[in-house]
């Protein structure tokens, strides 16, 4: 029998069965994207009447602090539960001291949402880079390194005082060695054992956090990548994740997100701790101004995305495009 006589042999693995419907497709669907896994980060700046939108971010504006109860509360409405709150200061110094001062931008920002919304779940952002009139993570030399210990001692202080103002969760992101073990210990010391830890624990020296510069107002001259992870070390992340898991952090953070997936599923197969990533701001860009241009069905992209993180391995993920992401789903009941 020649080649183009050949029978076709049946399939008995037919893989098609289980997509020849949405009903069907919906009922072995590995990962479902909710508000539950959705965290909404929104920045806060100190000293301004009028939100200030950030060209980079589309959509997203800085609010002024008088206007941060209005939109907890509408963030509340649309079933928004977790937020990160980023501070704009306008009290820079050196050492960036206003994060621990009782009645600083940070410890206001907190006590404010607590005090709109007590149920939503606030994990501030735990930094010095937009509290500084430098734009390090810390305290630098006269050579612009960043001294790690001295850092550290500060980021116990700015940790205690975000729990005393109500922070439920802390997410530290300076990158310092050690940090998680001393925060850890400084807040046990100080009352708050329950104050759980979100650690950036493979933060990479990205190109992604360009529309994020902006957003903070960041005074930053060079770059990060001192203390951040380089972009081609991807077993040096897995020894910086498993370090923080040691010191106590309650959940392990790959920041940026989509560029480093690999990062986030090799890290899922190496611990059983809650898994984040972060959908930082040049990857929301990206989708935005292609949206905008028509290039691209922004929806189904950002569902797309937030499910890759899910299949990688993450419980958790943080992203700018999370109010946008609840408005959908309020739009969707309402139809």
């Amino acid at each position: 029998m020649s080649d183009s006589q050949t029978k076709f042999v049946a399939p008995l693995r037919r893989m098609r069965r289980l997509r020849r419907s949405e009903p069907l497709r919906a009922m072995v669907r590995e990962n479902h994207i909710s508000l539950d896994d959705l965290i909404h980060c929104i920045f806060v700046e100190e000293g301004i009447t009028e939100p200030v939108e950030i060209k980079t971010l589309p959509g997203i504006s800085r609010f002024p602090e008088s206007m941060l109860e209005a939109e907890i509360k509408e963030l509340q409405q649309l079933g928004v539960r977790y937020i990160m709150p980023f501070g704009i200061s306008h009290h820079k110094d050196a050492q960036g001291s206003d994060t621990w001062n009782d009645d600083g931008l940070l410890a206001r920002m907190i006590k404010t949402i607590k005090a709109t919304a007590p149920d939503m779940v606030v994990i501030p952002d735990i930094c010095f880079c937009e509290y500084t009139d430098h734009g390090h993570c810390g305290i630098i030399d006269g050579h612009s390194h960043v001294c790690n210990d001295v850092t550290v001692e500060n980021l116990v202080k700015q940790s205690v005082c975000a729990a005393k103002a109500g922070a439920d969760m802390l997410a530290p992101s300076a990158m310092m060695d050690g940090q998680i073990r001393a925060m850890r210990d400084g807040l046990d010391a100080a009352g708050y054992e329950n104050v759980s830890i979100l650690a950036h624990s493979a933060k990479f020296a990205s190109a992604f956090y360009g529309p994020f510069r902006e957003a903070v107002a960041s005074e930053l001259k060079g770059d990060r990548k001192g203390y951040q992870l380089d972009c081609a070390d991807g077993r040096q992340a897995l020894v910086d994740a498993m370090l923080d898991e040691q010191e106590g952090a309650d959940i392990l953070m790959v920041k940026p997100g989509l560029p480093y997936l690999d990062v986030l599923a090799r890290l899922r197969d190496r611990t059983d701790l809650p898994l984040a990533a972060y959908h930082v701001g040049g990857e929301y860009a990206s989708v935005k101004f292609a949206a905008m241009a028509g290039a691209v069905d922004e929806r189904a992209i950002v569902t797309e995305s937030f499910i890759a993180f899910k299949r990688a391995g993450a419980s958790v993920i943080v992203s700018y495009y999370t109010k946008q992401f609840a408005q959908w789903l309020a739009e969707d009941k309402k139809a």
